[in-house]
């Protein structure tokens, strides 16, 4: 389980390198203040993926720490990036996660 979600993490990665949507400099401080979900008051999407979602997905693998078993990312990505022409190789691994955490 664990090794499987690293490598859709990873994938997930590769996936935002080749679309250019993977950033070298994180959002300002503030920006990971936000008590919304997916800091929608303070991040785009993607950004919030970036820098919030997958380092804490590491940190859960890094732990062994239980692995989220009700996760649902790929509404809030189909409605906030429905404009996108990349938002079908975006949702890939995603929805490949969030099927392997559902599953456990």
């Amino acid at each position: 389980m664990y090794q499987q979600t690293r490598l859709h993490l990873q994938n997930l990665q590769q996936v935002m390198e080749r679309l250019a949507l993977w950033q070298t400099m994180p959002p300002q401080e503030e920006a990971f203040l936000s008590e919304q979900p997916f800091a929608l008051d303070t991040m785009s999407p993607t950004e919030w993926l970036q820098w919030i979602f997958i380092p804490r997905m590491y940190a859960l693998l890094e732990s062994r720490a239980p692995l989220p078993s009700q996760i649902a990312i790929s509404p809030y990505l189909e409605e906030a990036l429905k404009e996108d022409d990349y938002l079908a190789e975006l949702l890939l691994p995603i929805i490949e996660i969030e099927k392997l955490l559902q599953q456990q």
